[in-house]
């Protein structure tokens, strides 16, 4: 763990190529979410960069319901995919925080994956109003555990 992000890795017993195919369609983040916020995601896949997927969602520290826009920052086909979320109509500068996968074959068969959550580009307004992280390294454990799940019910 650095100062600003916190990460957790897992070998997977799936190829890239699925662990992949489910993290690039948000409607099975809900699925994979280890934080219990995310509710229902778009049906549209993540293709490349730029891309921003909305994910419904809902925390009693938010107040309940509300929207994520989430801009894809990075994407490399069976190998990396990041994005940065944002409250629905605020600017993505005014968050910062950021989502990574890395996965890594590890043969036909199986994948080393690292979520990485970093808030190193945080607003310095929002780091003032929240304590980060947020999130807990169990949250991104569990995470891991769910998208081996997924990965296997796929």
């Amino acid at each position: 763990m650095s100062e600003t992000s916190i990460s957790a890795n897992r070998v997977i017993d799936a190829p890239a190529e699925d662990i992949f195919e489910v993290l690039s369609l948000p409607a099975k983040h809900p699925q994979v979410d280890g934080s219990g916020t995310v509710v229902s995601g778009t049906d549209q896949r993540i293709q490349q960069v730029g891309d921003v997927f909305v994910m419904n969602m809902n925390s009693d520290v938010m107040g309940g319901d509300y929207k994520m826009e989430n801009h894809v920052t990075g994407f490399d086909p069976k190998k990396l995919i990041a994005w940065k979320p944002c409250q629905e109509g605020t600017p993505v500068e005014k968050n910062g925080w950021e989502w990574m996968y890395e996965l890594q074959s590890q043969g036909s068969d199986s994948t080393e994956v690292t979520l990485t959550y970093s808030w190193g580009d945080a607003n310095p307004a929002l780091l003032k109003k929240m304590s980060f992280p947020v999130f807990s390294e169990s949250v991104l454990e569990e995470s891991l555990e769910n998208l081996a799940a997924a990965v296997s019910d796929k």
